[in-house]
């Protein structure tokens, strides 16, 4: 089966005149936000075509350099060689790279605009990266009505369509799509009424205060929820909104990745549901997060990431090489940790556990007594009278 790089080789010669802008070029765009645009397109006052963007990357990073990456996004780049001169998006235009990861205000974000040859503008978020303030970020969103990145998100959307024509649609992938939505939801009346649609690709939702505004109920109807069958991450907090669920070549939370996303002509392979395990986690997570405090999420968050942040490591791959030493480090921050702050994060950490457990006990029994009804006798009352009784 196909995913979006063997789209680009069969669809790549079909222009958008033909063929519409469809789902799965939202996820190729947002796919390759990706990519490393650092020297590459500026944050402002030049443009570039795709053909020129993929030949200055490649002279900056080698294919062998990007492949050792330890990252699944890692191929994003190589989407640019399959997109440059063909009739679909050969000629785009790419502009307004911006790039910023900043410790002290918990932020990790980048995005770029793609101007497309049915002239329309797409807006890319690029999802989590493999940062330790990119994943706490994440974490964020479970208690912060509005992260550092999300402001920004709609700072940059503002900022680069206020007064311009451009009819727009925004999208990203993972946190990306998170962004994508909370950008498109609080740009200024002039910009959210040009956007066509938002695609957020099993992204994370956004607490319930969110969901709820008029605002998100108005942009509703232009959000493409796209999740994989195993989703976990586009499953956390609430979206509300309708889930198109995909087939993935991957298993488990691998299949996050949406460059194992299945694809057949121009749309993704439909799912009947996800998969009793994504439920399953969704319930749980979100009845655990729901007996939660927000000073206890903040607690766990700013416990949790400062025992990461106390390995003096700046990045989860980085962590992963050097365990011994990471492992000591945190345990002597946990030594020094308040004892309050220690004895709620490790109470959390139970209730999940326990919440997890009760709802394992809770399945298990619905679908004995589902299994054990399709045996069961007829009811007494029910039976029929013996003819000597007649």
């Amino acid at each position: 089966m196909a995913n979006i790089h063997e789209y680009l080789i069969w669809r790549g010669d079909v222009p958008f005149s033909v063929s519409p802008f469809n789902e799965v070029d939202g996820l190729v765009l947002s796919e390759l936000a990706y990519a490393n645009f650092q020297g590459v397109v500026a944050e402002a006052g030049e443009r570039i075509t795709i053909e020129e963007a993929n030949r200055r990357f490649w002279e900056i990073h080698t294919e062998e350099e990007i492949m050792a990456q330890n990252s699944y996004t890692k191929t994003a780049p190589f989407l640019m060689k399959a997109m440059a001169g063909k009739p679909r998006f050969g000629g785009t235009i790419l502009a307004d790279y911006y790039d910023v990861v900043d410790t002290s205000e918990d932020i990790q974000l980048a995005a770029i605009t793609f101007y497309l040859p049915d002239d329309t503008a797409f807006v890319a978020f690029r999802g989590t990266d493999d940062t330790v303030v990119g994943w706490k970020e994440d974490f964020n969103l479970s208690y912060m009505p509005e992260t550092e990145g999300q402001r920004r998100a709609v700072e940059y959307l503002n900022s680069r369509f206020s007064g311009k024509p451009n009819f727009i649609r925004v999208g990203g992938h993972s946190k990306g799509g998170n962004s994508a939505v909370y950008a498109a939801v609080n740009a200024s009346p002039e910009v959210r009424d040009r956007i066509i649609a938002v695609y957020n690709n099993d992204g994370p939702g956004f607490l319930p205060a969110f969901t709820q505004s008029k605002a998100y109920r108005d942009m509703l109807g232009r959000i493409i929820n796209v999740v994989p069958e195993e989703s976990l991450i586009g499953t956390l907090l609430s979206s509300d909104s309708y889930q198109h669920i995909t087939k993935s070549t991957a298993q488990g939370i691998i299949q996050h990745d949406g460059f194992s996303w299945q694809v057949l002509g121009t749309h993704f392979v439909e799912a009947e549901k996800r998969s009793d395990a994504s439920l399953f986690a969704e319930t749980t997570l979100h009845q655990w997060l729901g007996e939660q405090s927000e000073e206890n999420r903040r607690t766990f968050v700013n416990t949790l990431f400062g025992l990461l942040e106390s390995t003096g490591h700046a990045t989860l791959g980085e962590i992963k090489s050097d365990i011994p030493g990471a492992l000591a480090s945190m345990w002597k921050m946990l030594e020094t940790m308040p004892k309050e702050e220690r004895e709620t994060t490790w109470n959390m950490i139970a209730q999940l556990f326990m919440t997890g457990s009760d709802n394992i006990i809770q399945e298990t029994r619905k679908s004995l007594l589902s299994r054990l009804g399709a045996f069961a006798l007829p009811k007494l009352g029910n039976d029929p009278k013996p003819e000597s009784e007649g």
